[in-house]
């Protein structure tokens, strides 16, 4: 067998066990939901506080066209939150993922960001929201600001943490060869720290949407965050389930275009 046909191989294999996989899943998600509607439905769960999962699905269709009670459409709410989350969280890439770089290689530059980058790592993001406000308001910066934060520590760590391991024997080997301290960065070390990136990234997604849906609780007009508040201000179980799951579906597909694009960066995974 060929390199190149070794390598379809391994790609009609991995394209089967995804299949499989989402298969599974679809099925645990379907079962989860029958579970919930017969144990609402035999009154194993209070209804007055667990609504039936057809109840949530058919809040959703009609908070499509309805803004009552908590003032907003759903799209409304939907596009606020995801303004707010990307903002933040591109920035934390574009900024926390080249420092943690810069941080891990250089070691002079390490000496002199860390001391300011441990004394802000273990403040949680939501104790930035009243001072926050102070400064910005309620508004797109303040929020993006507090998710930001909250996305910039693991993208930093992760990066920072990838590219210290990179091979030791590669390093001495370009050096070898006449390769430059910053060539070496640029074509070895940037590559080989890219799946603790990654990672980081993953886990700076997650903690995005956490703060972001705080932050809304506490100070927003507009959001899914807001709209669970909303939820609770009105003893509206519905509303906030809804609220909660339709984070967690944007959540899972975010999650999976990331994915897509960590497969593509790293294609050369599917080789090994």
């Amino acid at each position: 067998m060929t390199d190149k046909e070794r390598i379809e191989a391994i790609k009609q294999k991995a394209k089967r066990n995804s299949y499989q996989l989402a298969i599974l899943s679809f099925i645990g998600v379907f079962g989860f939901l029958i579970a919930w509607q017969a144990a609402v439905l035999v009154g194993w769960l209070p209804s007055r506080y667990v609504p039936m999962p057809t109840q949530i699905i058919k809040l959703f269709f009609v908070k499509i066209a309805d803004p009552t009670p908590d003032g907003a459409v759903l799209g409304v709410h939907i596009l606020g939150s995801l303004q707010v989350v990307l903002t933040g969280f591109l920035l934390a890439i574009i900024i926390g993922m080249p420092l943690g770089l810069l941080m891990g290689w250089y070691r002079g530059f390490d000496r002199f960001m860390s001391p300011i980058f441990e004394i802000l790592r273990p403040i949680p993001p939501v104790s930035w929201i009243p001072i926050t406000i102070i400064w910005m308001g309620v508004g797109l910066k303040a929020k993006g600001f507090i998710v930001f934060f909250s996305a910039f520590v693991p993208c930093v760590i992760n990066a920072y943490t990838g590219i210290r391991q990179t091979s030791q024997v590669l390093i001495d080997f370009s050096k070898t060869c006449g390769a430059s301290n910053f060539e070496i960065f640029y074509k070895i070390g940037i590559p080989s720290s890219m799946v603790m990136t990654f990672a980081g990234i993953r886990v700076a997604l997650g903690n995005s949407w956490a703060t972001l849906v705080a932050a809304e609780m506490l100070a927003a007009s507009v959001g899914l965050g807001f709209m669970i508040q909303q939820g609770r201000m009105f003893a509206r179980p519905d509303i906030i389930i809804l609220g909660i799951v339709v984070i967690g579906a944007i959540g899972v597909f975010l999650t999976f275009i990331l994915k897509k694009v960590e497969n593509k960066v790293l294609k050369w995974r599917l080789t090994q």
